[in-house]
């Protein structure tokens, strides 16, 4: 069942609302004209009219029990924000110029992760689309949208949206975001959007004046869980369950990432998160393309992605954190927090090897045993960074990696990224060392919910570094600091950067024991004493051989044996990539032979 307002043509309008608890609701259009239309009810609750005379960008309430207007739970656009009218959009007029898009193979992705109002000066949908073409020369295919359902104010990190049929207005109309995919499309680059399945923000969230869209019996982080297995859970999952299909169909997304699926609770016999892969791929046969949906999880569990033949729910990939957190502990010491259940070179090897590093393993975190084994889920069904905008923001400074380490350690992390078995996650300026912070920032109209979000913040903070100034999520102050500056891009250093990663991805994509996203031809080994890990890959005739070392000395290897020949073809510790200069040589034969590599660097060679 199709919610919200459906523009037909010709100046004829489908109005469809689910509110099975209300006995009168009506339509009321208050531009250009005001009138009052009632609504039929319908089975299930659902509510129903068909009007004549309605224009496209008509802004209409709906009228419940003949007392209070509201907008539309399932409005497409809130052209004047989360608590006026919502407008009626017409869909059909769209010029699509992607109809020979097939789509990035999800093994092939190289996602980048943006943020719509800080990627860009304007921070639009349309500033964006010059900015594609950077992307394409580094060799990125997917950039993946922080979400953009209308949130209040007009600047937010996205997850606190109350319409999730509607893109926000400060960063254009639906229109504009059409644009962009339909460019993005045409330049190669899949586009993966953010969505929030957990809960609603709380300003300007009326879904509970419409009907029983919350349950008592789960609390998440943000209150009462969102009801998909209690009563009149039926036209909850049918909102959610269709606005997948929304943004695949009407926008030509090509996947979402669904937030924080950990919260998602729902103990009927079909989870909601089946229920939309089901959806999902009917919807992909009938298209004739893959489309995708991938998780955010920490509770490291296989299920998700787990085929429903065998109990799982059938998603196509999740995100790895205990790659991320074994990285970065490795390369920055840090034990706060959750980076307490990491630190050892052992830890990341397992990693690279095994996915989880916590896969039923006592977590001294969480004070109990925590995750599962992987068992025989392919590599390219997990999505690994070593910065995100969590890992950045939560953070009290916002301080990315390359502002806690040094430029040989942050070319290390990113061939450790690169040089993985996993499908690789970018965060914007990642690739050229951006200096600005990604902060926490909210525009909140509502005084008490203003300070609850200060507090709130400042005690996320008390596990991950408390010195410096604190800046107010709530100022325009945070949110101007978080735009990236791309004239770095071109900046010494910065400059430097950027080709480093190029040069990565580059051999990612032509290497075939680089490309083939396979974890039984792989070998990893971990020196810890040294803070070594090597890592051998290899892929029919294709082989490749990579020292990490995280030590902050050089690391003298003896007797390595390496069958055969093989060439040196990046070594990040190179003056070429602004190093001191490498030490080891350009090629190796078969002989036991005496390597020395230098602090925080990392080497590959080729058979």
């Amino acid at each position: 069942m199709k919610v919200g307002s459906q523009y037909l043509g010709n100046n004829v309008c489908e109005f469809t609302l689910w509110s099975p608890l209300k006995e009168k609701v009506a339509v009321h259009l208050v531009s250009p004209e005001e009138k009052l239309l009632t609504m039929t009810k319908q089975e299930q609750g659902y509510w129903y009219l068909k009007a004549e005379n309605i224009d496209p960008g008509t802004l209409y309430y709906y009228q419940l029990e003949d007392s209070v207007d509201r907008p539309d739970p399932a409005s497409h656009f809130q052209p004047q924000g989360v608590h006026e009218a919502s407008a009626v959009i017409d869909h059909n007029n769209t010029s699509w110029q992607d109809s020979q898009w097939t789509g990035i193979p999800l093994e092939e992705m190289i996602i980048y992760e943006l943020h719509v109002g800080t990627f860009t000066p304007e921070g639009t949908f349309k500033a964006i689309i010059p900015r594609l073409s950077d992307l394409v020369e580094l060799g990125v295919n997917t950039i993946e949208l922080m979400p953009i359902a209308q949130f209040p104010g007009d600047r937010n990190w996205g997850y606190d949206g109350v319409y999730s049929y509607a893109v926000q207005n400060s960063y254009g109309r639906p229109e504009d975001l059409k644009q962009l995919v339909d460019e993005a499309h045409q330049q190669g680059i899949a586009v993966i959007l953010d969505v929030v399945y957990n809960h609603f923000g709380p300003e300007g969230n009326y879904m509970a004046h419409y009907a029983p869209y919350f349950t008592h019996t789960y609390q998440t982080p943000w209150g009462d869980a969102i009801n998909f297995d209690n009563a009149y859970s039926d036209g909850v999952r049918n909102y959610f369950s269709e606005n997948v299909l929304y943004w695949l169909e009407i926008y030509h997304i090509d996947g979402l990432r669904l937030d924080a699926i950990q919260a998602i609770y729902d103990a009927g016999a079909k989870h909601i998160l089946q229920e939309m892969a089901e959806k999902v791929e009917e919807f992909s046969h009938q298209v004739g393309k893959k489309f995708y949906l991938i998780a955010e999880s920490d509770r490291n569990d296989v299920r998700i992605i787990r085929p429903r033949e065998l109990g799982g729910y059938g998603l196509d990939a999740q995100w790895s954190d205990d790659f991320h957190h074994s990285l970065r502990t490795v390369l920055t010491k840090e034990s706060g927090g959750y980076y307490v259940d990491f630190g050892t070179c052992q830890q990341l090897a397992k990693a690279y090897q095994n996915t989880f590093v916590y896969d039923w393993q006592y977590s001294q975190f969480r004070k109990r045993y925590h995750g599962n084994v992987i068992g025989d889920r392919p590599a390219w069904q997990f999505v690994v960074c070593i910065q995100n905008h969590d890992q950045i923001g939560n953070r009290m400074l916002g301080e990315r990696l390359s502002d806690l380490i040094d430029f040989e350690a942050v070319k290390l992390a990113a061939g450790a990224l690169l040089l993985s078995p996993y499908i690789p996650l970018l965060f914007m300026g990642q690739e050229y060392g951006e200096e600005s912070p990604f902060l926490y920032f909210v525009s909140h109209e509502d005084p008490d919910l203003v300070a609850a979000v200060r507090e709130g913040r400042k005690q996320e903070f008390t596990d991950f570094h408390l010195e410096g100034e604190y800046i107010d999520p709530q100022s325009t102050q945070a949110f101007n600091l978080s735009k990236i500056n791309w004239q770095q891009k071109n900046e010494e250093k910065h400059q430097v950067l950027w080709q480093f990663y190029q040069q990565l991805i580059n051999l990612r994509k032509t290497i075939p024991a680089l490309k083939k996203l396979d974890k039984q031809n792989l070998q990893v080994t971990a020196e810890e004493s040294d803070r070594l890990i090597t890592l051998h890959r290899w892929q029919n005739d294709s082989q490749i051989f990579s020292i990490f070392n995280f030590n902050d000395q050089n690391v003298e290897l003896k007797n390595v044996v390496l069958r055969g020949k093989w060439q040196k073809i990046l070594d990040s510790s190179e003056t070429k990539w602004m190093g001191s200069g490498s030490n080891l040589p350009e090629k190796i034969e078969t002989k036991e032979q005496q390597l020395s590599i230098k602090p925080h660097s990392f080497v590959v060679y080729q058979q």
